[in-house]
């Protein structure tokens, strides 16, 4: 069945060269994103959206306009998990650009601001399985009840490299770079650069 499937595509592939197969693809795109527009609570104009690895809670999460959201994306806003009940709410600004196989999830609050950049396989979470006490480690991490140290707030302008982990509490100010493979758990000033494990400014631009 493979190989069939596979010599039509190769049959196809004399009928439609790839740069047709690209204008296909993308009208694919925006059929999507139209469709998929309408699960969230709000939803600004010309979004680009392919389809998700997980999309959860979409009636707390908010896009704004002219939006990019990469392939394989998880986006979960929890309200309910092993029968406790949270208040999430996820923003979005205009302009953003969120890369492929990224994974944001919030039962508390994420709000990124305008024109915020991301590479790929970006976490950006405002909760973890349970606390870091003695009390909670001996009970299987699924069935921990979700903690929040507080909501992630990233500002205006920020480029967040690849492969980058925003941990909870965390707010990053406008005009930062997150250098790639950084893992952020404190706050960033505005108009740094950070890098590390656990990232530390580098250099401030107000300085």
């Amino acid at each position: 069945m493979k190989q069939f499937i596979f010599f039509i595509g190769l049959i196809c592939s004399y009928v439609m060269p790839y740069k047709y197969f690209q204008k296909w693809h993308f009208f694919k795109t925006f059929f999507y994103s139209g469709w998929i527009s309408n699960q969230f609570k709000f939803c600004g104009k010309s979004p680009m959206i392919y389809p998700f690895r997980a999309l959860k809670g979409s009636q707390f999460i908010s896009i704004g306009d002219n939006v990019y959201l990469g392939k394989g994306i998880t986006l979960a806003a929890w309200d309910k998990y092993n029968d406790e009940v949270y208040k999430p709410q996820v923003v979005i600004g205009n302009g953003c650009s969120i890369g492929d196989d990224s994974h944001i999830t919030s039962i508390n609050g994420i709000q990124i601001g305008n024109n915020v950049l991301t590479g790929k396989k970006v976490l950006i979470t405002d909760n973890s399985h349970g606390e870091a006490l003695l009390k909670y480690l001996d009970i299987e991490p699924l069935k921990r009840t979700l903690y929040s140290k507080g909501p992630v707030i990233i500002g205006d302008n920020t480029w967040i490299g690849e492969k980058v982990s925003i941990l909870p509490g965390v707010q990053i100010g406008r005009g930062c770079i997150i250098a790639a493979n950084s893992v952020v758990t404190k706050n960033i000033p505005s108009f740094s650069v950070a890098a590390g494990m656990p990232a530390i400014v580098i250099k401030n631009m107000n300085c």
